[in-house]
């Protein structure tokens, strides 16, 4: 929409000169002779900016400031004055106003400075939007907070598959929100009502998960005191998610296989079956049909898991719900540690909206926990995001139709970017990518940039 700007001087050559050259860059400008003029404007209009006088006759810049930040918190408020003095631009400053400028004024100033403050009238009213997005629970589904048309329309698929007992696959980098998704499915299924078990298949060694999973029977090892159910057991008639299942043993993958064909399990140190009815739903942030091909991954238990896939997009392929995200979990945290901080910083909320996010969604809350337990005050500043935020800013794309860059150019780029920035470690660099060392090393030999022997 175009900006709403009121021009408030007693000057008509002022006010003239000062209308033409906004009205020139397209701006909506109303323009008043007197600050009483302004007042009435203002009790019958909606701005987004004002441009007024400071010294004027019974109505005053300042009266107008301190009226117009009384019906619009984020209106913004450029003084002008030819009596300029530091005393009374700092009590301008403090009073609100967004910027001072002296007479004679040079029009390329005032452009400037307008356009800046209207970026950030746009910023703080995107931020009340967001902050009342966030209360009334607009964008949330489930703990998935979202406006990114890919991530709604993956939501939409969940939704559709959740209604069946058919088993899924989540795939994505770590951080995105793979077993919130796999929540989310249950949540609106048919099993809702019943467990929702979720594991971490590369958290326990071999023989510690198949304990986990399958349970004992009383005397099945030294130590084993009592029968104890697993947590397949456990999840009878509800879902059972499976994370980071590539992490799982060939071992292990053929007692899960199993589990999928027989419907039924074996305690450890059992002889008898038990029936399961189980919504098996598992996720991992490895390429699946790379595992197979390297033959660190069943085939046949591949083919049983990935009846629908669903991938979840890293956080840089979904900038957009940064700063939706961002005041969701500063709610959350100032509500968990007691603290009124409600706003953030027009500046770190661009610094936030800068970062390429290695760490995906749980990075951005974990900045903001971070930034929530430093505020001082009710908004979160740059002074408590990590100085090395500003550092690891996402490389941007040129601004010429005619120099775009390819896709291998730019995956080329940002692998150099990733590696650099995790000083040459390869699984260091491969787990921030969301690949595997082979698939890695493939990359870097495709590019040139092997440079191991």
């Amino acid at each position: 929409m175009t900006a709403r700007i009121l021009v408030i001087d007693d000057e008509p050559i002022a006010v003239k000169n000062l209308a033409y050259a906004l009205r020139k860059n397209g701006y909506d400008v109303t323009t008043r002779e007197s600050g009483t003029g302004g007042l009435e404007a203002l009790q019958t209009q909606s701005f987004d900016l004002i441009l007024t006088d400071l010294r004027m006759d019974r109505v005053d810049g300042m009266s107008i400031l301190k009226r117009a930040l009384e019906t619009d918190p984020d209106i913004a408020v450029v003084l002008i004055t030819a009596h300029g003095t530091l005393d009374s631009a700092v009590e301008a400053m403090k009073a609100g106003a967004f910027h001072y400028i002296a007479k004679p004024f040079r029009l390329d100033e005032v452009r400037s400075i307008v356009a800046n403050a209207l970026q950030l009238v746009q910023l703080k009213r995107e931020n009340r939007n967001l902050r009342s997005q966030v209360t009334n629970g607009l964008h949330t589904h489930s703990g998935l907070v979202t406006q990114n048309p890919i991530m709604l329309r993956l939501l939409d698929t969940a939704r559709q598959v959740a209604a069946t007992d058919t088993t899924l696959l989540i795939s994505g980098q770590s951080g995105t929100g793979k077993e919130l998704l796999a929540r989310y499915i249950h949540a609106n299924s048919r099993r809702s009502q019943g467990a929702f078990i979720g594991v971490n298949c590369g958290a326990l060694q071999e023989d510690l998960l198949a304990n986990e999973l399958f349970g004992h029977e009383k005397g099945a090892y030294t130590g084993a005191t009592d029968a104890r159910p697993g947590l397949i057991e456990t999840a009878h008639c509800g879902t059972l998610f499976l994370d980071e299942i590539a992490e799982m043993s060939l071992t292990m993958q053929v007692k899960l296989l199993r589990v999928i064909q027989e419907r039924e399990i074996q305690r450890l140190g059992s002889q008898k079956t038990i029936p399961v009815d189980i919504r098996l739903i598992t996720a991992t942030h490895r390429d699946l049909r790379t595992e197979v091909a390297i033959g660190r991954f069943r085939q046949d238990l591949y083919f049983r898991l990935d009846v629908v896939g669903l991938n979840l997009p890293p956080l840089c392929e979904r900038r957009d719900d940064i700063p939706l995200l961002a005041f969701y979990f500063l709610r959350k945290h100032a509500i968990r540690m007691g603290k009124e901080v409600d706003n953030i910083e027009p500046s770190a909320l661009s610094l936030l909206l800068g970062y390429f996010y290695p760490g995906n969604v749980r990075e951005l809350e974990n900045l903001i926990e971070r930034g929530v337990a430093l505020a001082r005050d009710n908004q979160l500043t740059v002074a408590e995001l990590p100085t090395a935020l500003a550092e690891k800013t996402l490389p941007t794309l040129p601004d010429t139709q005619d120099t775009l860059p390819t896709l291998a150019d730019r995956e080329e780029e940002y692998i150099r970017y990733v590696l650099e920035h995790n000083d040459g470690n390869r699984s260091k660099a491969a787990h921030v990518l969301g690949i595997d060392r082979v698939s890695l090393w493939r990359k870097l030999k495709k590019y040139g940039l092997d440079t191991e022997e």
